[in-house]
């Protein structure tokens, strides 16, 4: 059973930097590409980046490309999403995801995503 668990969110002023990270456990992390995606209220879920089982491939949104950073370290299991240069319309949910299939990579494709944390709230005051 694969397990991610989100931590780092948290309310912060715009212009403000904040670091997601996300544990996995229950198979072998080095193997799966992992995504982060975010949604805000009323909206619908939307992918944020994406990182392939290297690392030598990442997806960013137009939204956030030049102020998030996605990155992961096999190591210690777990894949960061630095956020700075943080706005207002950032404000939402944001959940891991793990790929289903090893050795693929999808980026922003929503359904090769089989295993989702809880979910950590980032607000953005203005």
């Amino acid at each position: 059973q694969v397990q991610l668990v989100e931590s780092g969110g948290g309310l912060v002023q715009a212009g403000g930097s904040l670091r997601l990270s996300c544990a996995a456990s229950g198979r072998t992390f080095s193997s799966y590409a992992m995504g982060w995606f975010r949604q805000a209220p009323g909206k619908e879920r939307e992918a944020v980046a994406a990182i392939s089982w290297s690392g030598g491939s990442t997806y960013y949104a137009d939204s956030v490309k030049g102020r998030f950073t996605i990155s992961r370290d096999n190591a210690k299991n777990t894949v960061y999403l630095q956020m700075n240069s943080l706005k207002p319309e950032d404000t939402a949910v944001y959940y891991c995801a793990a790929d289903g299939v090893a050795w693929r990579y999808s980026g922003s494709y929503y359904d090769a995503y089989d295993y989702w944390g809880q979910g950590t709230q980032v607000t953005v005051s203005s």
